[in-house]
């Protein structure tokens, strides 16, 4: 054929020529120049920006006759035999059509013989991460010890498949995304030295096109070219690119700002009836309010821009959707977006979508409305309480309940700042308290304890039984913020007689006191009680020093003599 594509034609025979990798060629004319050159490079990153170009461009500068060199000269036998393909010690693999293992071991047994045209043998493995496990291991024996007139240059779109026994044994260099500005800069050139007539809308629109690949954006650019008649047009790229046209996007966003049900579906129907792709579509317009998110918080990042231009339509619709709004729309777009990958009637979805977007409340709105209606809310009050204190003048509202309630308030203040025990109670108990019911919750005060939950266990932790009777139990609490939080639990409280009852088949009210207070109690009741009950409670206290001793040094050190 004698026509070639252009981005086979426009391929860079220099570094000056790869666009936007500058990071990547300074540093390689840098070791040309000094002559530290490495025996194996890694080029990763992704399609269409120029790793393997660069591979064969550093090929042609270390075998360039005017080598050292910064750039080849493409002019000697060495570098038109490169560029021609002519040149057997050149040799470019593509690992993904020769992954087997045999197939790199026929490539590696030459690998000892030395080159017969240039300097050095260069081997270009194009899409190295496809090679299988065996062909990486016969590769890795030779980047070990490669001979001295062999030089390695694998290149990959995915390097986190390659072994990370190979990636350390090269020099690794990552390839980045093209920027749009850049692709268009790169496209203009070419347009102009093959005299094709092509707007700058169009170009721009090529190019966010292509994602940050330079092939892709020629392969379109020529595509267009093809489609066009005399001059590549907006409406051109948009048709080959599949894109939907900003001004029908400005258009349905105002029928969302509007709340036009019916001028949002009729665009939607418009679209459809042009061949748009439902998912191209909601994609681009994603990406447009994206943008427009982009443009609200940092106008001046219009780099970062990947679908928008910016003309005066979009700065308009931008000052006035506010940001929260379009963090709405996009959430909504996206779930859309998603559904319609599920579904043999993506139409219908979006047509749907359409119809939630335009009706969808905006937020701020309802925020700016918020102050107005406090507003009115304060006044009213104002007015009511205004009211309250005229029919409290003429006597017609008791005022006597106001001081009531702030003595009620002021009864219960002492409350929350110590604990008050239930001392009546706790004496009922102390009259019929007997050694032997004390002994049956002891006896079942561990395995109460190991079935209760971590967070009420943890109440009753210092805590001790000290008497008891056939109704109650006295729980003394070591601290008085623990008796005064499990006091305050009705669950715990709950908790522990519903557990004392499973075991002891007694349900048994709790009443705990702290371990300051109880002497006082204690020494109070037995002045205003005597007989039986002061028994009953030193026998208690007997055992208490019985239990303690038996804790100190051991039950079977302890003998109790009457």
């Amino acid at each position: 054929m004698s026509y070639q594509a252009l981005y086979r034609v426009w391929r860079p025979q220099t570094f000056i020529d790869v666009v936007g990798q500058e990071h990547v060629t300074k540093t390689l004319q840098n070791a040309l120049l000094q002559q530290k050159i490495s025996h194996a490079y890694l080029f990763s990153g992704p399609r269409g920006t120029g790793k393997t170009s660069a591979a064969k461009i550093l090929a042609k500068a270390i075998n360039c006759e005017h080598a050292p060199t910064a750039e080849p000269c493409n002019e000697c036998a060495a570098c038109r035999g490169i560029t021609d393909g002519t040149i057997s010690d050149v040799l470019e693999f593509d690992a993904a059509s020769n992954s087997r293992v045999e197939e790199m071991r026929d490539v590696l047994d030459k690998v000892k013989f030395a080159p017969t045209s240039v300097n050095y043998k260069v081997y270009i493995i194009d899409e190295v991460h496809m090679l299988s496990i065996s062909a990486f291991n016969a590769l890795l024996k030779t980047l070990e010890e490669p001979p001295k007139h062999v030089i390695f240059i694998l290149a990959t779109t995915e390097p986190h498949k390659i072994p990370l026994t190979i990636i350390s044994r090269c020099q690794r260099f990552d390839f980045r995304r093209i920027t749009a500005s850049s692709i268009v800069n790169r496209m203009k050139l070419i347009v102009e030295e093959s005299g094709i007539a092509c707007d700058e809308p169009a170009l721009q629109m090529i190019a966010r096109a292509a994602e940050g690949g330079m092939r892709d954006a020629l392969s379109l650019l020529d595509q267009a070219i093809s489609y066009s008649q005399d001059r590549v047009t907006l409406e051109d790229a948009l048709t080959v690119t599949g894109a939907v046209s900003q001004g029908f996007l400005n258009k349905i966003a105002a029928a969302f700002r509007e709340k036009d049900v019916a001028s949002g579906l009729e665009s939607l129907h418009e679209l459809l009836y042009h061949g748009k792709d439902p998912a191209r579509f909601i994609e681009d317009l994603i990406l447009f309010y994206r943008d427009m998110l982009l443009y609200k918080t940092a106008p001046k990042l219009e780099e970062s821009l990947e679908r928008v231009m910016l003309d005066d339509e979009f700065r308009n619709l931008a000052e006035s959707t506010p940001a929260e709004q379009i963090y709405d729309l996009i959430d909504l777009l996206n779930k859309t977006q998603q559904e319609m990958r599920w579904t043999n009637h993506p139409r219908i979805f979006l047509e749907v979508a359409i119809v939630k977007l335009c009706q969808m409340e905006q937020r701020p709105e309802m925020q700016t409305a918020a102050p107005k209606e406090t507003g009115q809310l304060i006044s009213r009050i104002e007015m009511l309480e205004a009211e309250l204190r005229h029919l409290k003048e003429n006597g017609l509202v008791s005022t006597g309940q106001e001081p009531a309630s702030q003595q009620q308030k002021q009864a219960h203040r002492p409350t929350k700042r110590a604990f008050q025990p239930a001392t009546g109670k706790i004496n009922e108990v102390l009259k019929q308290a007997t050694k032997g019911d004390l002994n049956i919750i002891k006896a079942n005060w561990g395995e109460m304890r190991a079935g209760l939950l971590k967070s009420h266990a943890a109440l009753i932790n210092e805590a001790e039984p000290v008497a008891a009777s056939p109704n109650a139990f006295i729980l003394k609490f070591k601290h008085e913020i623990h008796c005064q939080m499990a006091m305050d639990k009705h669950d715990f409280i709950e908790a522990v007689t519903a557990s004392l009852y499973k075991l002891t088949g007694r349900r048994l009210m709790l009443l705990g006191v702290p371990e300051e207070q109880w002497p006082s109690i204690r020494e109070e009741f037995l002045s205003h009680h005597g007989g039986s009950e002061e028994g009953n409670v030193a026998e208690q206290e007997e055992e208490l020093h019985i239990a303690e001793a038996k804790k100190l040094f051991g039950a079977e050190f302890v003998e109790i003599i009457d």
